[in-house]
């Protein structure tokens, strides 16, 4: 199907034009199957580093809730190429229109 995978996040964010990053649960962070926030942080969060990897005009998304420095980096949250808080207002307006939709049915 054309997908790739990869262990390594950053030889999997070298040239990419979108990177989506989830919310991690922080719920689920007390668990043994998880490190701690700060290695969770190191390995797979986004920072500005890791970013640059990508393309120079790629977008940053995230549905939020964000848990900064535990997914992504604030100051990549905030910066250029991040489009989260269009991404969540966009959102709110797309479950509007499909709750109007279902409640009418």
């Amino acid at each position: 199907m054309g997908v790739r995978t990869f262990t390594d996040m950053r030889e999997g964010l070298r040239g990419v034009d979108v990177v989506i990053m989830l919310r991690l649960q922080n719920e689920r962070m007390r668990g043994a199957l998880l490190p701690s926030a700060q290695e969770y942080f190191k390995q797979y969060g986004l920072t500005q580093d890791k970013l640059a990897l990508a393309a120079p005009d790629c977008i940053v998304m995230h549905p939020g809730p964000m848990n900064r420095g535990v997914e992504i980096e604030s100051a990549v949250a905030d910066g250029p190429q991040s489009v989260i808080l269009d991404q969540v207002t966009f959102g709110i307006a797309v479950r509007m229109a499909v709750m109007s939709i279902l409640a009418q049915s």
